[in-house]
């Protein structure tokens, strides 16, 4: 088959992302170690070079190595998904202006389509490049194949060795495929874990190429279809397209770590309230009715104190998208697993049996969400998209709660919130 008439994929992942954010604003820190905490300032979830070079790792916990970072003027943000959310955006406009086509992997991740574009692709890949740092001031790296998961393994490699590369690699060559496979470990492959690569070692299997090398059909019986359409990918065949909207989710899940340790029930009915608010609202985008609501309550794992975690599931009457309902089953379900004596760290929802509107049958005899529930969440839903997140709510949902997720070290919303625009003083 020629390679004008097979499909040609770019990966475009923007370096460090959340810390790259943080330095847009900060250009004092263009040098400087940067790293970013999770939820609720707990542990390092992402890295510039230059924390990675002191030796710090992804998932530390923060209190551990607070004084470490001190000492190496590490900078030290908390996660501002707010920020992170329109840069992200503004990204994938940039990638959009130059290309037909793309599929938002992931907040810091792009996939495109760049066949049918003039070669050299490797300079329109440059062009994104250049394109996202104009309009974002995000460095990126962008890999280019003849399938999605060699475009992964070419844009891993732009990291790697990113000097040479400047950023851009084209791995549409049988050649420089070998060469690069053959010098990548198997757990470096796209959706190979742990535990594949512990398997794939017994089988004498430790490198991307020795991979691509296997029978796809004997290891997708061996182990999984998944397993076999990676082998196949790696091999030259592409086996996935670029998905236009994202599938509708099975199941949402809502869930923080406290910000302090909450003792009383009426904490964590405002706790489950919040976050029923969130998943619901996801809930309604996708246009999806909640056939079963689980909720879950634990204490920390760490430390010397009682320890206590349980979780209920409930059904509601008929599937439905209305909070109020939501929330009054599990505020109900609540009081069944609640045990007094204890400090709460953490509270879970879970919206399951998730079923599309007009992709079901409903039982005639069964009751259905009635359509004022329909117009009232409508008419919610309006308003906090043109007033904010959080302007109508139910009653139950706090502004401000005491518990709260901690961000000690939040940076401003720069580009979202009139009141923490970026200021500029000219000397």
């Amino acid at each position: 088959m020629h390679s004008e008439t097979r499909p040609v994929f770019a990966l475009v992942d923007a370096n460090s992302f959340y810390c790259s954010c943080e330095r847009i604003f900060r250009p004092e820190l263009r040098q400087r170690p940067v790293v970013v905490l999770s939820n609720s300032d707990g542990a390092v979830v992402a890295r510039t070079s230059e924390a990675k070079a002191l030796g710090i790792k992804m998932g530390e916990p923060y209190f551990k190595i607070r004084d470490f970072l001190e000492q190496n003027n590490v900078a030290v943000f908390s996660s501002n998904y707010t920020l992170y959310g329109e840069l992200s955006h503004r990204m994938t406009m940039a990638i959009a202006s130059l290309t037909y086509a793309q599929e938002q992997y992931s907040i810091d991740e792009c996939f495109c389509r760049l066949d049918g574009l003039p070669e050299p692709l490797g300079d329109v890949g440059r062009a994104i490049q250049a394109r996202v740092l104009q309009w974002t001031a995000l460095p990126v790296g962008v890999g280019i194949g003849h399938t999605k998961t060699l475009a992964k393994a070419a844009q891993h490699a732009s990291k790697v060795w990113r000097e040479r590369t400047g950023g851009v690699v084209d791995l549409r060559r049988h050649d420089a495929v070998e060469w690069l496979l053959q010098r990548m470990p198997v757990e470096d492959v796209w959706g190979i874990g742990g535990r594949m690569r512990d398997n794939l070692a017994s089988d004498g299997i430790r490198t991307a190429w020795q991979l691509s090398q296997a029978d796809a059909r004997a290891m997708g019986r061996k182990y999984s279809i998944v397993l076999e359409r990676t082998i196949r990918e790696l091999q030259g065949e592409s086996c996935m397209d670029l998905e236009q909207a994202a599938p509708a989710k099975q199941s949402i899940c809502s869930s923080r770590m406290f910000g302090q340790r909450v003792h009383s029930i009426e904490e964590l009915r405002q706790a489950l309230a919040t976050y029923l608010h969130r998943a619901s609202e996801k809930l309604r985008k996708q246009r999806s009715l909640c056939g079963a609501l689980r909720i879950g309550i634990q204490t920390s794992f760490h430390g010397d104190g009682p320890k206590y975690a349980n979780s209920t599931t409930c059904i509601p009457d008929y599937p439905t998208d209305d909070v109020r309902r939501l929330t009054k089953y599990a505020l109900r379900a609540l009081e069944e697993i609640f045990r007094p004596g204890f400090a709460y760290s953490k509270a879970e929802v879970l919206l399951m049996d998730l079923r599309k509107r007009g992709e079901y049958t409903q039982d005639l005899f069964t009751p259905s969400q009635p359509e004022r529930s329909d117009t009232l969440m409508a008419v919610m839903d309006r308003v906090n998209r043109r007033w904010g997140h959080d302007c109508l709510r139910s009653a139950a949902v706090p502004l401000a709660p005491d518990w709260g997720m901690r961000r000690a070290l939040l940076s401003p919303s720069y580009l979202t919130n009139w009141n923490q625009l970026w200021r500029v003083q000219c000397q």
